[in-house]
């Protein structure tokens, strides 16, 4: 399984609204600055900080997402920024990814949500990845949804389909941003003891949340951020450890 490794990475957003120009122009702004990083295959680590801190944009350069504007992220040997179109599609069965705003299509079934682009009503699909998006759905405590609308589940419930969907391929490393906002304390608990059973089975699991309580009770590794810069990365760590 690969290793993750950036080096000196900042990413810039132009044009912001943040930071008047001395002409009365806008000038850009950084999120991240700077950022030296290293994460072994297998690790678990929760990154925490204020939003706006830079988690977000950190987990999106990890998986692709987005490019730098300075430095590189590396998957072993591999800059992620020098890709080829097919390198490129390789990275969705690499990486599982829950994004932090919710990515589910509101007018399609759970199955047809889990369903890869373009295969779902194709017999060859529907055999294929029905066990799969079972199986899947199994895992996360959402058996038998296949059938429901997004419409009909509470908000944990929608996290748990969005996390059986990026576990579908079983991917090495898992991306997850702020999955826990909004989740009931059970189903995070519940959602914790699976990703400690993934992570046991060599499976990376990065995490960006803002649950104190959960991160103190894990003790993985924490790696703070705050206005872009990580201040803080602490071995089997507590919510918001600088040293």
């Amino acid at each position: 399984m690969p290793t993750i490794r950036l080096e000196n990475v900042s990413k810039i957003y132009k044009g912001a609204k943040r930071g008047q120009g001395p002409q009365g122009g806008h000038r850009g702004f950084e999120t991240l600055s700077k950022i030296n990083l290293q994460i072994g295959q297998g690790e678990f680590a929760f990154f925490v900080g204020s939003r706006g801190a830079g988690s977000s944009t950190l987990l999106n350069l990890i998986s692709g997402v987005l490019q730098p504007d300075e430095g590189a992220v590396y998957l072993d040997q591999t800059n992620l920024s020098k890709l080829g179109r097919r390198q490129e599609k390789k990275l969705k069965y690499i990486f599982g990814r829950v994004p932090q705003e919710s990515s589910l299509v509101r007018t399609a079934t759970v199955f047809e949500n889990l369903c890869p682009p373009g295969r779902f009503g194709k017999m060859g699909g529907t055999l294929t990845d029905g066990p799969l998006i079972e199986k899947a759905l199994g895992l996360v405590g959402m058996a038998g949804s296949e059938e429901k609308y997004p419409g009909e589940l509470g908000t944990s419930e929608c996290r748990k389909v969005e996390l059986a969907k990026a576990i579908l391929y079983s991917p090495p490393i898992l991306i997850l941003d702020r999955i826990t906002d909004h989740m009931d304390d059970d189903s995070i608990w519940d959602m914790m003891h699976l990703l400690e059973e993934m992570n046991r089975r060599g499976t990376t699991v990065l995490m960006a949340t803002q649950s104190r309580q959960f991160v103190n009770i894990m003790r993985r590794r924490v790696i703070t951020l705050v206005d872009g810069r990580i201040v803080g990365d602490v071995a089997k760590g507590r919510f918001g450890d600088i040293v």
